[in-house]
């Protein structure tokens, strides 16, 4: 090839060649800012639609979990109401046993009528105060009827757990005790059998919490390795390898420094041919 001053055509090949060092520099600093492998589609286009679908099911996992959470915070609150309730009737019984006996008087009875009086009116107000986010729990009445616990990362039957809001009724009037009294040996000893059925009704309740509750947790667990499992899948395809990329931006900087290099004795080219000219 021969010298031209017009045309310096080595230093155009030159300055093409680094342009494309330059582009893969530009390109290794954008995956080690940002952590990722695919920075743009074009990188990627199948990996990054991959990644995305996993992304959203990550994310769809964990607000199952927050469902689940709050499933179980409801169940909760149902089960320390019947906990208390169930003292309360603990303590009724005992006050019946107390004034079953001759040991006690008629007066002394009046004074026991007292406490089982406020103890029944308790056991009632605290199934009707016993709320989650303005619903009754313990009435029997809630107006969502059976509730679902959206717990899973799609739709589906099989990504709910159904729990029946109506199926509870820890009302005085409905374990029986409302209306009852001490008043007299008689009516002392015939409340121990009503009171023993409520206290049943009450346990019968609080397993049925305690089942649910197990169920959640579990979910929890489950939905927890889901989204861990998913996101490590998500991470190979999209995340960047920081080693295998430094590497592949120190070459390139090896790369494109010679480049640079290179293109300073080409633009002196055209001197030598002005040399021949004298």
């Amino acid at each position: 090839m021969g010298l031209r001053i017009k045309s310096n055509l080595p230093s155009q090949m030159v300055q093409k060649e680094l342009k494309k060092s330059a582009g893969k520099t530009d390109e290794s600093f954008a995956k080690l800012a940002s952590g990722k492998r695919i920075t743009k589609s074009a990188d990627d286009a199948a990996g990054l639609g991959i990644a995305k679908k996993m992304e959203a099911e990550v994310r769809g996992y964990r607000m199952a979990q927050r469902n689940a959470n709050a499933g179980i915070s409801m169940i909760q609150v149902a089960e320390g109401g019947l906990d208390e309730s169930s003292n309360i009737l603990t303590r009724m019984r005992e006050l019946s046993i107390q004034a079953a006996s001759d040991t006690v008087g008629e007066r002394e009875r009046g004074y026991l009528n007292l406490e089982y009086g406020q103890l029944t009116e308790e056991v009632d107000r605290i199934s009707k105060t016993t709320t989650f986010s303005g619903s009754p729990l313990l009435t029997g009445e809630n107006e969502n009827g059976v509730m679902d616990f959206h717990v899973g990362a799609y739709a589906g039957e099989d990504n709910r757990i159904s729990f029946d809001a109506q199926a509870t009724n820890a009302t005085g009037e409905a374990l029986g005790v409302a209306g009852t009294n001490i008043l007299d040996k008689d009516n002392a000893s015939g409340n121990l059998e009503i009171i023993d059925e409520a206290i049943n009704q009450v346990a019968g309740f609080r397993a049925n919490f305690g089942s649910i509750q197990s169920r959640l947790q579990s979910t929890i667990s489950n939905l927890d390795t889901a989204s861990v499992n998913t996101e490590a899948a998500r991470s190979r395809i999209e995340d960047v390898d920081v080693a295998e990329e430094t590497a592949k931006l120190a070459s390139t900087n090896v790369t494109k420094n010679a480049g640079i290099s290179a293109l300073a004795q080409a633009n002196g080219i055209p001197n030598s041919a002005l040399r021949l000219i004298g």
